[in-house]
C-alpha cells in the first residue's frame, strides 16, 4: 500500500495529497503517518512547498471529516433508540445508556474531537459520534481544523527535516500509536468496570 500511496502522490502532487487525506479519513487503514511525512519529503525534491502540502492535506482531512460527520447525523439518537429496542437485550445496552453517552458528548465532545484528531485511527472515526450527538457543525469544524492542522504541520515538517530518511518516522509513530491504544484500552476497561459495578449496585438496591 505504501508504494501505491507514494506513487499516487508523486504523480498528482497537491491533488494527490488532498485525495489521499480525504480517503484516509473515510478509510482509516490508509495511514496519514505515510502520507504526511512523504509529502514533507516531496518539498525537498520538487517545487512543492510545505505550506502547499499542509493546506492540501488539511483540506482533504476536513472533507473526509465532514463526510463522516454527516454519516453520524444519519445515525442520530432516535435511530439508536430503535436499534436498542430491537437488539438492546442482546448487546446489553439500554436507552438510558444511549442518553448518558449523548449527554457526555454534548458536555465534553468539543475537546474530545480536538484531542482525538491527533490519535491515529481514532482521529477519523471521532467525526461519527460528533455527528450523532448533533454537535454544531461550525464548532465541529473549528475544533477539527485546529486538531488536524496541528497533526499535519507536525508530520509534514518532520518529513521535510528527515528528507530521504522520512520513512524512519514510521517506527516512532508505531510506538506512539501502540502507547495510545494501550491507554485507550485501559481506559475502556476501567470505565466498563465502573459501569458494571454501578449497575450491580442498582440491581442489589432494587432487590
Amino acid at each position: 500500500m505504501k508504494v501505491w500511496i507514494t506513487d499516487f502522490m508523486e504523480h498528482f502532487g497537491y491533488l494527490g495529497i488532498f485525495l489521499m487525506l480525504a480517503l484516509e479519513n473515510v478509510f482509516p487503514p490508509i495511514p496519514s503517518e505515510v502520507i504526511l511525512p512523504f509529502g514533507g519529503f516531496m518539498t525537498t525534491t520538487s517545487s512543492m512547498t510545505i505550506t502547499g502540502v499542509v493546506l492540501a492535506a488539511t483540506g482533504g482531512s476536513l472533507l473526509g471529516a465532514v463526510i463522516l460527520y454527516y454519516i453520524g447525523r444519519l445515525l442520530d439518537v432516535s435511530r439508536m433508540e430503535r436499534l436498542v429496542d430491537r437488539w438492546g437485550g442482546i448487546i446489553r445496552i439500554s436507552k438510558k445508556d444511549i442518553h448518558k453517552a449523548d449527554a457526555w458528548f454534548d458536555k465534553y465532545g468539543y475537546w474530545t474531537v480536538l484531542f482525538c484528531r491527533m490519535i491515529p485511527l481514532v482521529r477519523s472515526l471521532i467525526s461519527i459520534p460528533a455527528g450523532m450527538s448533533g454537535m454544531k457543525f461550525g464548532v465541529f469544524m473549528l475544533f477539527t481544523t485546529i486538531g488536524t492542522l496541528g497533526w499535519n504541520v507536525l508530520l509534514v515538517f518532520i518529513g521535510a527535516a528527515l528528507g530521504e530518511s522520512w520513512e524512519d518516522i514510521g517506527a516512532y509513530m508505531n510506538v506512539y500509536s501502540n502507547v495510545v491504544y494501550v491507554l485507550l484500552a485501559v481506559g475502556f476497561v476501567v470505565l466498563g468496570a465502573l459501569y458494571l459495578r454501578k449497575r450491580s449496585r442498582r440491581i442489589k438496591a432494587r432487590e
